[in-house]
């Protein structure tokens, strides 16, 4: 069964390479006609969130640095003060072979709006990719309660998530709407855990890997993990120098260790010491 997967993985990766990428950003998918969306041949949606970001989780152009310029395209296209929207150009007319997309106004829900639940994985994507401070400004920009100093444009509980605000071609660009009913929290939680401050469980041990802003001289955390808790100091080695993407130091109570995994305790550990240095 491992193998079958490994093999489905690799078929899709050479795909994705084949038919995914669009010169500077990955495509969005193909029509019933065979042709493409999400691309610069399009008057209309030429750039997606989506496949963007699950590029960079899934690993794919991250040796040929095309996630890297894939989240360059991301800035440079879809971020907007109020957060990134899901596409860019707006329809601003009815496609029928792509339906209820192009059938909203412009600038909201899927035509061109803000879907808070994708955004969490452009900040997966800064992280993966080396861009702390990218990473920590996707995050504060979606925040609610950053967002309160403008609560007079937000228009929403200032201590959850809405699923969409409108995006920069609606005339009510920042308001959001439906709060409440999104995922947002929960991938805000693994961004922000798992990939600014690094601490990921995997199959073999629990990584910590910080990509942290250059502003942050370190932090300090608490990871409770397969019945051991874990305390997690991270430190900085030079102060004031951008966002690490690998660890200098690992050292597990008291002693150091090759890369970043911490294997796991013998059984009944209840308490591991972590000290990172960046």
């Amino acid at each position: 069964e491992a193998t079958r997967c490994a093999g489905a993985a690799t078929a899709m990766t050479a795909a994705i390479e084949a038919h995914g990428w669009d010169g500077a950003w990955y495509r969005r998918a193909y029509d019933h006609a065979g042709q493409p969306v999400g691309s610069a041949v399009n008057d209309e949606g030429q750039i997606f969130i989506e496949p963007q970001g699950m590029m960079a989780m899934a690993g794919v152009g991250l040796e040929d640095g095309r996630t890297r310029t894939a989240m360059a395209s991301v800035r440079e296209r879809l971020a907007t003060p109020h957060v990134i929207v899901v596409q860019h150009p707006a329809y601003a007319t009815y496609h029928l072979e792509l339906g209820d997309i192009s059938s909203y106004p412009s600038g909201y829900k899927e035509n061109a709006g803000v879907f808070c639940h994708t955004n969490p994985w452009m900040m997966i994507g800064e992280a993966i990719t080396g861009n702390a401070d990218g990473a920590l400004d996707y995050y504060l920009r979606i925040n609610p309660s950053a967002r309160e100093a403008i609560s007079d444009v937000h228009r929403c509980e200032p201590y959850v998530y809405a699923q969409m605000i409108a995006g920069r071609d609606a005339p009510t660009h920042g308001e959001a709407k439906n709060s409440w009913l999104t995922g947002t929290a929960a991938w805000n939680m693994v961004a922000i855990s798992q990939w600014i401050l690094g601490i990921r469980p995997e199959h073999d041990g629990l990584r910590v890997e910080p990509v942290i802003p250059g502003s942050w001289a370190g932090f300090r955390a608490t990871r409770r993990f397969r019945g051991t808790t874990y305390d997690i100091e991270v430190a900085r080695a030079i102060a004031g120098e951008a966002g690490a993407t690998t660890s200098v130091e690992v050292v597990v109570d008291g002693r150091p260790i090759d890369g970043t995994l911490i294997p796991l305790p013998e059984p009944g550990r209840s308490r591991v010491q972590v000290q990172v240095v960046l």
